[in-house]
């Protein structure tokens, strides 16, 4: 075998590693079928490369690049004190970077077509391995550069520091933005259920925008939000050279996630309903379930 595909093979076995360990641990707390935990992981896996064609079409059409409008803020900065301030310009870069990231993951879970997903912890875990899948394939590619202009001896800091950090602090941005997105998908049976959520009846009689449709929105734009925002946060730490607030952030993170995946109602099973009218029907025929 050459060295280049030494390279090849070495960064992906390394890059194995990390999703497997993070991949068993989730999979314990919500045991479901390999077939589909193997498309997920896939589907996540080809996340990086639309991102990866993007910034190839910066050449031909630079005007597409986001990332060169942050530039005229490099001389503002948020803070009162060297030690906390921070450029502007590195915040709206990191927006964008986790705004790009965490759509392109989600529409990896959205492409599954959501007919697997028998309760909001399956959403969750769906979530989960699409960031998994995503992390392998952005691992393979940071191990081998590395390992290319560096040397394999340079990896082995990276490696640990990829493996404890990066990858779980996607499978967090992925895991809260599932929660959100299992509330959204199941909107129906739980506005159903719980009667106490008025606000959206409130919507519908006002502007006579579908109450359903009005939840639905309102709770995957939230979980979008929250994981570009975590994201961001994320990255601006590293950028900053913070690392010391990583670990409580991300020990943090795992226990909110934790809490997320033991919540009772993430485990009812609302059950492969995936059109409203099948919902409906379902509701029509069970109703002792949302009355």
């Amino acid at each position: 075998m050459n060295n280049a595909a030494l390279q090849i093979v070495g960064s992906v076995l390394l890059a194995i590693v990390p999703a497997a360990i993070w991949g068993y641990i989730f999979y314990l707390k919500n045991p479901y079928k390999r077939s589909i935990i193997f498309y997920a992981f896939f589907l996540g896996a080809t996340g990086v490369f639309p991102i990866l064609f993007y910034k190839y079409l910066w050449q031909f059409f630079p005007w597409i690049n986001a990332f060169r409008y942050t530039q005229g803020f490099e001389a503002s900065v948020i803070g009162v004190s060297n030690f906390v301030s921070i450029p502007v310009s590195v915040v709206m870069t990191f927006c964008i970077v986790g705004v790009i990231e965490e759509a392109m993951k989600h529409i990896a879970v959205r492409a599954m077509g959501g007919d697997e997903f028998r309760d909001i912890d399956d959403v969750i875990e769906l979530s989960v391995l699409c960031a998994l899948g995503f992390s392998f394939t952005e691992n393979i590619m940071y191990f081998h550069n590395i390992w290319m202009n560096q040397g394999v001896h340079n990896l082995l800091v990276p490696f640990v520091f990829r493996s404890i950090f990066s990858t779980f602090a996607h499978v967090l941005f992925s895991g809260v933005m599932g929660y959100y997105y299992g509330i959204s998908h199941f909107s129906t049976p739980i506005l159903r259920e719980q009667k106490k959520i008025l606000w959206p009846k409130m919507m519908e009689r006002i502007f006579g925008i579908d109450d359903e449709l009005i939840f639905s929105a309102q709770n995957l734009a939230q979980g979008f939000l929250i994981a570009a925002g975590l994201h961001a946060i994320f990255n601006v730490f590293l950028e900053m050279n913070w690392t010391f607030l990583l670990v409580p952030y991300l020990i943090i993170g795992y226990m909110y996630l934790n809490y997320l995946f033991e919540k009772k109602e993430n485990h009812k099973k609302y059950g492969y309903l995936t059109s409203k009218e099948e919902r409906e029907l379902a509701t029509e025929a069970v109703p002792s379930l949302f009355s």
